[in-house]
């Protein structure tokens, strides 16, 4: 019987024979923003899993288990803060990457982020020509709450 066809689908920047990067987990209620980020990391052959708020990110952080966890701290229902010290009382998830993405840019936002449990901090508008650059720099090589 077997006359049927497997079609199987990659992602936009991944060509046949290419092994998918690392699965990333995006928290993030905007679309827009949600969109960009997603459209570059699947460019770049990365699994994007994603969160619209707090509780439903710590749930899939636990249930996927991600190489990196992109997260906006202006979140309904939990903020970003509480959903990284969440992430964090997590042993499982306690050495997977957590970067802020926010529009928060006062002077203190981003080390409260990094006391929070966040391992490094990007400000929104995110600059698509400088994004993944700064994502991949995570996953090869995690930096010290004091790099940039």
């Amino acid at each position: 019987m077997g006359g049927r066809k497997r079609i199987h689908l990659l992602p936009a920047g991944l060509r046949k024979g290419e092994i998918m990067k690392a699965k990333v987990l995006l928290i993030e209620d905007n679309e827009q923003n949600r969109y960009l980020m997603n459209f570059l990391l699947d460019k770049h052959g990365y699994a994007v899993v994603e969160a619209f708020d707090g509780p439903q990110g710590v749930k899939l952080a636990a249930e996927e288990l991600p190489r990196l966890i992109l997260l906006d701290i202006q979140l309904p229902t939990m903020d970003g803060y509480a959903v990284a010290r969440a992430l964090r009382a997590n042993p499982a998830l306690e050495n997977i990457p957590i970067i802020a993405v926010t529009s928060y840019a006062m002077a203190g936002d981003r080390e409260k982020a990094l006391a929070a449990g966040c391992t490094g901090y990007i400000e929104k508008p995110i600059n698509p020509a400088t994004f993944m650059a700064r994502i991949e720099r995570y996953l090869d090589n995690p930096p010290t709450e004091s790099s940039p």
